[in-house]
C-alpha cells in the first residue's frame, strides 16, 4: 500500500464549498498558533477526547518539509521494501514494468504537501507562507492526528509489514476521523448542512479538480485509489461509527482490521474479521520468495477494476471476499504468482474464479508463461487459487498450500 501524503485536494474542494474569498498573506507562525488555539476545543468535542499535553506547532520552508516527508517515505518503505511492494504491482499488471513508483511518489509529496503530523517528534509542522484558508484545514487536521497519536500508537499501526489489508483499514479510521473532525472545527453550521450534497459528489469533484493536481492525475489507479480511499471510504465509515458508536473511539479493541469492514460497515458491527491465510511454506526449490502480503477486498476491487476495465464489475467481483494471501518468486527474469483466497459462499467464489479465468490470460498472458484458475477450498470455505508463472517455473509440480491461521 502506497503513503499517504497530506491530501491537497480536500483544500480545493471546501474552497469550492465554502466558497471562501483568500485572506491577505500574515506571518504563519502566529497563524497557525490563533488557529490552533481557536480549533483544538472544537476537534476535542468532535472526537471525544481531550489533548493530555499541549500539542507542539512549528512551520518550516517547503523545502525543509519536502525533504523531511521524503525522508519519513524511505523510513516507513526502505528502496528493498518498496522494490517488493512495486513488484507484486507490476505482477498484477497495476503498474507497467517501466514506471519509477518512487520518483511518482516523489511527485505527488512534492504537490500535495501543506502540513504534517509527525509521530516521532510529536510535532505538527506546516509550510512557511501556506494560504490563511488552506493553513486553516490543513492545522485542525493534523492537529486530530495529533491528538490521536496520544491514544493510539500510530507508528506501530501504519508501520505494518506484509499486512496490508489491515494497515489500509487503520489508515482508513485515522485519516476518516481526521477529515470529519477537521470539517467540525472549521466550518460553520450552515457549510456544515451542505455537507450532504458535497459529500455524495466529492469523488467525482475529485476526478474533475485533477487538472490542478498534475501529478496525482498522472498516477496509475491503484495509486490513485489508495490515495483517496483512506479520506472518502474513511470518512464513510466514521460517519457511520459515530452514529452507532457515539460514545467510544475507533482504536485498540474498537480498530477495524479489514478494508471489508471499512467498506460494509454492517460486517464490522457483526465481529466479521477476515480469514488470516498464512503459506505453510515456500521452499526454494519454487525459487526464492521476493514478496507475500494481503489484497483485502479493497484492493481486489483494483484488480478486477484493472483486469475488466470495469469499476463496478471490479466491485461486483470482490463482493464476499473473506480473506487472501498472495506469494511471489522468482522465476529465472521473470516472477511466479500464487494468489489464494476465500469466500463468503460459493456463489461468490465462483463469480472471482470466472473473472479471473476470463480476463486473467487475455491481459497478463506472455510468451512462455501460463496461468491457472483453481476452484478449491480451505477449511471448509470456499476458495480460489491463482497460479501464473513460467512453464519452466518447478514451483507447478507442489503449488505452495495455504492454512488458515487463528487470530
Amino acid at each position: 500500500c502506497v503513503y499517504n501524503p497530506p491530501m491537497r485536494f480536500l483544500l480545493v474542494l471546501l474552497t469550492a464549498l465554502t466558497a471562501c474569498a483568500r485572506s491577505p498573506q500574515r506571518d504563519t507562525d502566529a497563524e497557525m498558533r490563533r488557529i490552533a488555539a481557536d480549533v483544538i476545543p472544537r476537534i476535542e468535542e468532535a472526537v471525544g477526547l481531550t489533548f493530555k499535553t499541549a500539542p507542539l506547532l512549528a512551520v518550516r520552508d517547503r523545502d525543509h518539509v519536502y525533504g523531511y516527508l521524503v525522508a519519513k517515505l524511505d523510513q516507513d518503505y526502505p528502496p528493498e521494501i518498496l522494490e517488493r511492494v512495486v513488484t507484486a504491482y507490476r505482477v498484477f499488471g497495476l503498474v507497467s514494468d517501466t514506471l519509477d513508483v518512487r520518483a511518482l511518489l516523489l511527485s505527488v509529496l512534492g504537490e500535495q504537501v501543506v502540513g504534517f503530523y509527525d509521530p516521532d517528534s510529536l510535532t505538527m509542522y506546516v509550510v512557511e507562507g501556506s494560504d490563511p484558508f488552506g493553513l486553516r484545514i490543513i492545522v485542525a487536521h493534523e492537529l486530530v492526528h495529533a491528538l490521536q497519536g496520544q491514544y493510539a500508537p500510530l507508528d506501530s499501526i501504519l508501520r505494518l509489514r506484509n499486512d496490508n489489508d489491515r494497515r489500509s483499514a487503520a489508515q482508513a479510521v485515522l485519516e476518516g476521523q481526521a477529515t470529519l473532525a477537521s470539517f467540525a472545527a472549521t466550518l460553520s453550521p450552515e457549510q456544515l448542512a451542505r455537507l450532504s450534497n458535497f459529500w455524495r459528489d466529492l469523488r467525482q469533484s475529485i476526478r474533475t479538480e485533477q487538472e490542478r493536481m498534475p501529478a496525482f492525475a498522472a498516477a496509475p489507479l491503484v495509486i490513485q485509489e489508495e490515495l483517496v480511499f483512506p479520506y472518502l471510504a474513511g470518512a464513510d465509515f466514521m460517519r457511520w461509527f459515530e452514529s452507532a458508536y457515539p460514545d467510544t473511539v475507533p482504536f485498540g479493541p474498537r480498530m477495524p482490521v479489514s478494508t471489508e469492514q471499512i467498506l460494509h460497515p454492517e460486517k464490522f458491527r457483526a465481529g466479521d474479521a477476515p480469514v488470516d491465510l498464512r503459506f505453510a511454506e515456500h521452499g526454494a526449490d519454487r525459487g526464492a520468495l521476493v514478496y507475500e502480503d494481503t489484497w483485502g477486498e479493497f484492493e481486489t476491487r483494483i484488480v478486477l477494476h484493472e483486469l475488466t476495465g470495469s469499476e463496478s464489475m471490479g466491485t461486483a467481483g470482490a463482493l464476499g471476499w473473506g480473506g487472501d494471501r498472495f506469494a511471489i518468486y522468482e522465476d529465472g527474469a521473470a516472477h511466479a504468482l500464487v494468489w489464494w483466497s476465500v469466500w463468503d459462499s460459493e456463489r461468490a467464489a465462483e463469480k472471482f474464479a470466472t473473472m479471473l479465468d476470463r480476463y486473467w490470460a487475455d491481459r497478463m498472458g506472455r510468451d512462455g508463461r501460463r496461468s491457472r484458475v483453481d476452484r478449491t477450498v480451505v477449511g471448509d470455505l470456499p476458495a480460489v487459487r491463482l497460479v501464473d508463472a513460467s512453464d519452466e517455473w518447478p514451483g507447478w509440480d507442489h503449488i505452495p498450500e495455504v492454512a488458515i491461521r487463528s487470530r
